[in-house]
Protein backbone atom coordinates (compact mmCIF):
# COMPACT_ATOMS: atom_id res chain seq x y z
CA UNK A 1 0.00 0.00 0.00
CA UNK A 2 2.94 2.38 0.72
CA UNK A 3 4.66 1.40 -2.29
CA UNK A 4 1.57 2.49 -4.27
CA UNK A 5 0.99 5.85 -2.34
CA UNK A 6 4.46 7.00 -3.09
CA UNK A 7 4.19 5.50 -7.03
CA UNK A 8 0.69 8.68 -6.98
CA UNK A 9 3.14 10.90 -6.31
CA UNK A 10 2.90 14.15 -3.55
CA UNK A 11 -0.47 14.72 -4.84
CA UNK A 12 -2.00 11.38 -2.50
CA UNK A 13 -1.01 13.38 0.61
CA UNK A 14 -3.95 15.89 0.24
CA UNK A 15 -6.01 12.62 -1.33
CA UNK A 16 -5.29 10.56 1.22
CA UNK A 17 -6.10 13.62 4.00
CA UNK A 18 -9.65 13.99 2.40
CA UNK A 19 -9.95 10.69 2.23
CA UNK A 20 -9.55 10.59 6.28
CA UNK A 21 -11.58 13.52 6.98
CA UNK A 22 -14.55 12.60 4.87
CA UNK A 23 -14.56 9.00 6.87
CA UNK A 24 -14.31 10.73 10.39
CA UNK A 25 -16.99 12.91 9.13
CA UNK A 26 -19.14 10.01 8.10
CA UNK A 27 -18.77 7.94 11.15
CA UNK A 28 -19.86 11.48 13.18
CA UNK A 29 -22.54 11.95 11.43
CA UNK A 30 -24.10 8.68 11.17
CA UNK A 31 -23.88 8.20 15.06
CA UNK A 32 -25.50 12.28 15.49
CA UNK A 33 -28.34 12.00 13.18
CA UNK A 34 -30.14 8.73 14.41
CA UNK A 35 -33.99 9.16 14.66
CA UNK A 36 -34.02 7.72 18.28
CA UNK A 37 -31.90 10.58 19.51
CA UNK A 38 -32.98 13.52 17.17
CA UNK A 39 -36.40 12.63 17.04
CA UNK A 40 -37.42 10.15 20.02
CA UNK A 41 -40.90 8.97 19.27
CA UNK A 42 -43.57 9.05 21.71
CA UNK A 43 -41.67 12.32 23.31
CA UNK A 44 -45.14 14.55 22.38
CA UNK A 45 -47.34 12.29 24.54
CA UNK A 46 -45.19 12.19 27.45
CA UNK A 47 -45.10 15.90 27.54
CA UNK A 48 -48.46 16.46 27.13
CA UNK A 49 -49.44 13.83 29.50
CA UNK A 50 -47.25 15.72 31.99
CA UNK A 51 -49.01 18.78 31.28
CA UNK A 52 -52.02 17.20 31.36
CA UNK A 53 -51.39 15.87 35.16
CA UNK A 54 -50.01 19.35 36.16
CA UNK A 55 -46.61 17.29 36.73
CA UNK A 56 -44.29 19.42 34.49
CA UNK A 57 -42.00 20.95 36.36
CA UNK A 58 -39.14 23.24 34.98
CA UNK A 59 -36.42 21.15 35.94
CA UNK A 60 -38.58 18.36 33.99
CA UNK A 61 -38.45 20.71 31.30
CA UNK A 62 -34.99 21.27 31.22
CA UNK A 63 -34.19 17.72 31.46
CA UNK A 64 -36.19 17.31 28.15
CA UNK A 65 -34.13 20.16 26.06
CA UNK A 66 -31.38 18.40 27.21
CA UNK A 67 -32.45 14.97 25.92
CA UNK A 68 -33.10 15.61 22.01
CA UNK A 69 -33.24 18.54 19.35
CA UNK A 70 -36.97 18.00 19.35
CA UNK A 71 -37.27 18.16 22.92
CA UNK A 72 -35.42 21.32 22.46
CA UNK A 73 -38.09 22.78 19.91
CA UNK A 74 -41.13 21.72 22.00
CA UNK A 75 -39.91 23.50 25.14
CA UNK A 76 -38.70 26.68 23.37
CA UNK A 77 -42.81 26.83 22.03
CA UNK A 78 -43.91 25.55 25.82
CA UNK A 79 -42.17 28.36 27.45
CA UNK A 80 -44.28 31.26 24.89
CA UNK A 81 -47.07 28.81 24.79
CA UNK A 82 -49.41 31.60 27.30
CA UNK A 83 -48.43 34.31 24.63
CA UNK A 84 -50.54 33.19 21.95
CA UNK A 85 -50.12 30.84 19.22
CA UNK A 86 -48.63 32.76 16.99
CA UNK A 87 -45.68 33.30 19.58
CA UNK A 88 -45.56 29.90 20.41
CA UNK A 89 -44.93 29.08 16.50
CA UNK A 90 -42.30 31.90 16.32
CA UNK A 91 -40.23 30.59 19.14
CA UNK A 92 -40.83 26.86 17.83
CA UNK A 93 -39.16 28.41 14.34
CA UNK A 94 -36.50 30.01 16.16
CA UNK A 95 -35.43 27.00 17.95
CA UNK A 96 -35.63 24.40 14.36
CA UNK A 97 -33.62 27.41 12.88
CA UNK A 98 -30.74 26.77 15.35
CA UNK A 99 -31.09 23.04 15.51
CA UNK A 100 -31.48 22.51 11.51
CA UNK A 101 -27.91 23.99 11.69
CA UNK A 102 -26.73 21.72 14.06
CA UNK A 103 -28.33 18.89 11.47
CA UNK A 104 -26.39 20.48 8.99
CA UNK A 105 -23.22 20.39 10.50
CA UNK A 106 -19.94 19.38 8.24
CA UNK A 107 -21.86 18.38 5.37
CA UNK A 108 -20.59 21.37 3.38
CA UNK A 109 -17.50 20.03 4.12
CA UNK A 110 -18.37 16.99 2.88
CA UNK A 111 -19.76 17.96 -0.07
CA UNK A 112 -16.27 19.80 -0.73
CA UNK A 113 -14.10 16.87 -0.57
CA UNK A 114 -16.68 14.90 -3.08
CA UNK A 115 -16.04 17.66 -5.60
CA UNK A 116 -12.13 18.40 -5.01
CA UNK A 117 -10.67 15.02 -4.94
CA UNK A 118 -11.62 14.39 -8.30
CA UNK A 119 -10.05 17.35 -9.57
CA UNK A 120 -6.63 16.46 -7.13
CA UNK A 121 -6.89 13.46 -9.35
CA UNK A 122 -7.08 14.85 -12.47
CA UNK A 123 -4.23 17.37 -11.24
CA UNK A 124 -2.24 13.83 -10.28
CA UNK A 125 -2.69 13.00 -14.07
CA UNK A 126 -1.68 16.07 -15.66
CA UNK A 127 1.32 16.04 -13.93
CA UNK A 128 1.83 12.94 -14.34
CA UNK A 129 1.39 13.25 -18.51
CA UNK A 130 3.92 16.10 -18.50
CA UNK A 131 6.61 14.05 -17.20
CA UNK A 132 5.96 11.65 -19.45
CA UNK A 133 6.34 13.85 -22.40
CA UNK A 134 8.82 15.70 -20.89
CA UNK A 135 11.53 12.55 -20.52
CA UNK A 136 10.46 11.87 -24.43
CA UNK A 137 11.95 15.14 -25.20
CA UNK A 138 14.67 14.72 -23.40
CA UNK A 139 15.70 10.65 -23.57
CA UNK A 140 13.25 10.00 -26.22
CA UNK A 141 11.25 6.87 -25.91
CA UNK A 142 13.04 4.46 -25.68
CA UNK A 143 13.52 4.78 -21.78
CA UNK A 144 10.10 2.27 -21.13
CA UNK A 145 10.35 2.25 -17.17
CA UNK A 146 10.34 6.39 -16.84
CA UNK A 147 7.54 6.65 -19.23
CA UNK A 148 5.83 3.66 -17.42
CA UNK A 149 6.30 5.71 -14.11
CA UNK A 150 5.02 8.80 -15.59
CA UNK A 151 1.84 7.14 -16.76
CA UNK A 152 1.02 5.14 -13.64
CA UNK A 153 1.96 8.33 -11.34
CA UNK A 154 -1.07 9.50 -13.70
CA UNK A 155 -3.47 6.99 -13.33
CA UNK A 156 -2.99 5.82 -9.87
CA UNK A 157 -3.94 9.49 -8.43
CA UNK A 158 -6.81 9.37 -10.77
CA UNK A 159 -7.94 6.22 -9.40
CA UNK A 160 -7.35 7.65 -5.73
CA UNK A 161 -9.23 10.50 -6.37
CA UNK A 162 -12.54 8.83 -7.80
CA UNK A 163 -12.44 6.30 -5.03
CA UNK A 164 -12.98 9.02 -2.05
CA UNK A 165 -15.00 10.96 -4.20
CA UNK A 166 -17.93 8.50 -5.73
CA UNK A 167 -18.31 7.35 -2.00
CA UNK A 168 -18.25 10.62 -0.24
CA UNK A 169 -20.53 11.91 -2.86
CA UNK A 170 -23.08 8.99 -1.63
CA UNK A 171 -23.02 9.77 1.84
CA UNK A 172 -23.27 13.74 0.90
CA UNK A 173 -26.24 12.48 -0.73
CA UNK A 174 -27.82 10.11 2.11
CA UNK A 175 -27.04 12.87 4.67
CA UNK A 176 -29.03 15.70 3.18
CA UNK A 177 -31.71 13.36 2.81
CA UNK A 178 -31.72 12.17 6.53
CA UNK A 179 -31.68 15.43 7.29
CA UNK A 180 -34.27 16.36 5.08
CA UNK A 181 -36.36 13.63 6.61
CA UNK A 182 -35.80 14.70 10.17
CA UNK A 183 -36.58 18.10 10.06
CA UNK A 184 -39.84 17.29 8.29
CA UNK A 185 -40.59 14.63 11.14
CA UNK A 186 -40.18 17.62 13.95
CA UNK A 187 -42.37 19.86 11.23
CA UNK A 188 -44.70 17.87 12.10
CA UNK A 189 -44.89 17.13 16.01
CA UNK A 190 -44.48 20.70 16.27
CA UNK A 191 -47.40 21.41 14.64
CA UNK A 192 -49.18 18.60 16.63
CA UNK A 193 -47.54 20.55 19.82
CA UNK A 194 -49.06 23.78 18.99
CA UNK A 195 -52.82 22.64 18.35
CA UNK A 196 -52.84 20.71 21.20
CA UNK A 197 -51.34 22.96 23.28
CA UNK A 198 -54.42 25.69 22.06
CA UNK A 199 -56.96 22.74 22.12
CA UNK A 200 -57.31 22.82 17.91
CA UNK A 201 -56.14 18.77 18.14
CA UNK A 202 -57.61 16.06 20.59
CA UNK A 203 -55.08 14.17 22.29
CA UNK A 204 -56.33 10.64 21.17
CA UNK A 205 -55.15 11.80 17.62
CA UNK A 206 -51.63 12.98 18.35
Amino acid sequence: MFELLKAGGWLMIPIVACSVLSLAICLERLWVLRTSRIAPGGLLGDIWEQIRGKTLTPAQMREIKTQSPLGRIMVAGLNNAKHGREVMKESILEAASQVIHELERFLNPLGTIAAVTPLLGLLGTVIGMIKVFTEIMVQGTGNASVLAGGISEALITTAAGLSVAIPTLIFHRFFQRKVDSLVKEMEQEAVKLVEVVHGEREIDHV
